[in-house]
């Protein structure tokens, strides 16, 4: 089997997705903690926001491959056939659009980052990226908690 078919396979795909968020939930969460207490350098900033970024963006990637490939076909159904079809119509579909703003979120925070501290201060967007930073992180946790949902409604199923 190649790598290819490997990172192809639904388990593969649903811990590639799953591991990714995990990594920029923990990265927005080290840079809100960055910048609530003005610590680390500017550098270690953008770094992690970057990584945030883009483990973000993998798992955008990763979670949207496996959705178009196997959700549909495999595992909508059988939540909708199953003990909470509600799952799919209200947990789902809310999962889907919040999950649209993590990555464009996460970018505009970066992009604040890139400033230097005392333009930071100067436009006052410190405490906005402090916001943006846990809004980010907070979306994260929520998705996985709905995640989390989906997964026992499919295995309800």
């Amino acid at each position: 089997m190649d790598l290819l078919a490997v990172l192809q396979s639904k388990p593969v795909l649903i811990g590639l997705h799953l591991g990714f968020a995990i990594v920029g939930i923990d990265a927005f969460l080290w840079l809100l903690g960055q910048l609530k207490d003005d610590g680390g350098s500017r550098k270690g900033r953008i770094v992690t926001a970057a990584v945030g970024v883009i483990a973000f963006a993998a798992s955008w990637l990763a979670g949207g491959y496996y959705y178009v490939v196997y959700y549909g076909a495999l595992v909508k159904p059988i939540i909708k056939s199953g003990a909470a079809p509600w799952v799919h119509n209200i947990v789902m579909e809310t999962k889907e659009h919040i999950f649209l703003f993590v990555v464009p979120l996460a970018m505009t925070t970066l992009f604040i980052t890139l400033l230097k501290k005392e333009d930071m201060e100067r436009l006052g967007l410190r405490r906005l990226a402090c916001c943006f930073a846990g809004v980010v992180a907070a979306l994260g946790l929520l998705i996985g908690a709905m995640g989390f949902v989906i997964s026992a409604a499919a295995r309800w199923g």
